[in-house]
């Protein structure tokens, strides 16, 4: 699959108003948890893992939830590499979600 392709994610229209700004937290959230883990505060990067899985599905990006899996998984294994990957996985991700609202 190229990496420019889009990834097509049908959500429940009532979500509208939230999915702009879910998605612009989790950007963040990708950026931040590599700071946290060059910070050594893995305790904070497991938390912000462990919301991004508990959240995506909900929202309709299980995507989102299997990476937050994986990134708080990393951060109990305290692996800095892992997590960056991880982040880096959620930004592509990001980058190639296409919103239908149904």
């Amino acid at each position: 699959m190229p990496n420019n392709e889009k990834i097509i994610v049908k959500v429940d229209a009532e979500l509208a108003e939230l999915i702009p700004d879910y998605l612009k937290s989790r950007f963040v959230d990708a950026k931040t948890v590599v700071r946290l883990a060059d910070a050594g505060d893995f305790e904070k990067a497991r938390r912000l893992g462990h919301c991004m899985k508990g959240s995506g599905s909900g929202y309709g990006f299980d995507a989102v939830s299997e990476i937050g899996k994986s990134l708080e998984a990393a951060a109990t294994a305290r692996n800095k590499a892992e997590i960056a990957m991880q982040a880096e996985k959620l930004k592509k991700y990001l980058a190639r979600v296409e919103v239908v609202y149904e």
